[in-house]
């Protein structure tokens, strides 16, 4: 199928575009998982993590994820896991207790596993002292194998970022890190109570350069208070100056209901559909000028960057850090509410800080909820990346390797009409192409094959 480019630049496209973003823009996944969180029940405990645990290939690598909830402020868009302190008492005591986890684990192993990557989020990792990062890093090289190709990543914010920090954190293997910028108005960032200039960007990722980081990624938002198109542009304009070898470009969820501090932003200041659009659509335009190639729904790269050669080759995946080459089947989270995904399914660990403490220091393994996978799960979570990846699937030969056939999605194929109708969608029999257009909808056409997904019963955030 030969797809035509949209051409939103004229006001009839334009309008024809927002028509279609008002009929489809309802409430639908990120799709970082599948199933996602929402299914996610107390019926898979400690014993059941310690049981998947115990049943790990020993001959596959497995991704590690360290959860660091604490900020020295709190941004009120946020909607991560995480608090503001303003001493580092509470942080040292939580990674005494996150050492505490490691340990628990590592006798739940069948052995000592290779690991090929590690991610610090958060919250802040780099409010962590050197010392911590040190007894954190020495810890996890006595679990597991760290591999010579190791990749870590870290989010990082500039605010509290010291050349001194990046230095340690680069002589441990530091080879990604992503710095949170959003929007550089400063009606915009009082809005949301995050100050910060270019010049502390800038200042950031000289430091990191000097210590020879070798992909660099911007996260930039799109929706917030106040934000405007031109305002947007004149943040891109600015970071473009850096070269990152990534951006990232999220749309504001505005989620009061599960996240109470997002009650402090003017919901009149918020802009509208067709403004997040506007806003959206132009930051893309502009990055694709500057030579970044658009990776999945949300995220920017280089041509030569390694997510855009995963797109050109299918190998793009989809996981809690949103798009990524990582090619583990397995992660292991660590930290109050981290998320960890195994080949039998996904566990999270509590999201309430003194729940996860009362459970490591009891000894145990500090699950909360999660869920077993089943077969017709891997064969939808299969479907759904793809679409979330490459746009396009081949339900017919999914089906195929996971020994189904393509008319158990009959039903699915079917529901799908409306969005080839309105040019969202091109079939041809069992092969589905998102078209251009449907792109910024995409999460709403995967949707179709969540067989859990219920519109108007779960409240996620807006699809654009």
């Amino acid at each position: 199928m030969t797809l035509v480019e949209i051409d939103t630049s004229s006001p009839s496209a334009s309008n024809e575009l927002s028509a279609l973003i008002a009929k489809y823009d309802g409430r639908a996944p990120r799709y970082t998982s599948y199933p996602t969180a929402v299914q996610f029940t107390p019926e898979v405990t400690s014993q059941t993590y310690g049981a998947w645990l115990r049943d790990l290939p020993t001959d596959r690598p497995v991704s590690l994820y360290l959860h660091i909830p604490f900020c020295a402020r709190l941004c009120w868009y946020c909607g991560c896991n995480t608090r503001a302190v303003n001493r580092h008492a509470p942080i040292g005591d939580y990674v005494r207790l996150l050492i505490r986890e490691i340990a628990l684990l590592q006798e739940a192993l069948p052995a000592t596993l290779a690991a090929s990557a590690i991610h610090l989020g958060g919250g802040t990792p780099n409010m962590l002292s050197l010392p911590e990062l040190d007894v954190i890093f020495d810890r996890l090289g006595e679990v597991f194998r760290l591999t010579p190709d190791l990749e870590v990543a870290a989010e990082l914010d500039p605010a509290v970022l010291t050349r001194e920090w990046v230095m340690a954190a680069s002589a441990r293997g530091l080879s990604r890190a992503s710095l949170g910028v959003q929007n550089l108005s400063p009606q915009v960032q009082r809005a949301v109570n995050r100050l910060e200039s270019f010049e502390d960007i800038a200042r950031c990722v000289g430091w990191l350069r000097e210590a020879g980081v070798a992909s660099i990624n911007l996260d930039l938002m799109y929706g917030l208070p106040h934000q405007t198109t031109q305002n947007t542009l004149s943040t891109l304009d600015l970071v473009l100056g850096l070269r990152p070898e990534r951006l990232a470009l999220f749309g504001y969820a505005h989620v009061p209901w599960m996240k109470t501090h997002q009650r402090l932003i003017d919901e009149a200041a918020l802009p509208g559909a067709q403004e997040r659009l506007d806003q959206s659509e132009s930051a893309a335009a502009r990055l694709a000028a500057e030579g970044y190639v658009r990776i999945g729904l949300d995220h920017f790269a280089l041509a030569d960057d390694p997510l855009s050669l995963a797109q050109s080759t299918g190998r793009l995946r989809r996981n809690f850090q949103g798009y990524t080459t990582d090619a583990a089947t397995s992660l292991i989270g660590f930290g109050a509410s981290a998320i960890g995904r195994l080949p039998q399914g996904y566990v999270q660990n509590h999201a309430r800080e003194l729940d996860w403490r009362i459970a490591v220091s009891g000894g145990r393994l500090p699950v909360a909820r999660g869920v077993a996978v089943t077969g017709e799960d891997a064969l939808r979570a299969e479907i759904i990346e793809r679409l979330m990846c490459d746009f396009a699937v081949d339900v017919a030969a999914v089906s195929q390797r996971h020994g189904h056939c393509e008319s158990k999605f009959v039903a699915e194929l079917a529901r799908l009409q409306r969005f080839v109708d309105d040019g969202l969608v091109q079939r041809a029999g069992p092969k589905i192409e998102v078209t251009p257009r449907g792109r910024l909808l995409v999460r709403s056409i995967a949707a179709v094959f969540d067989q859990y997904f219920q519109a108007e019963a779960v409240r996620h955030s807006r699809a654009i």
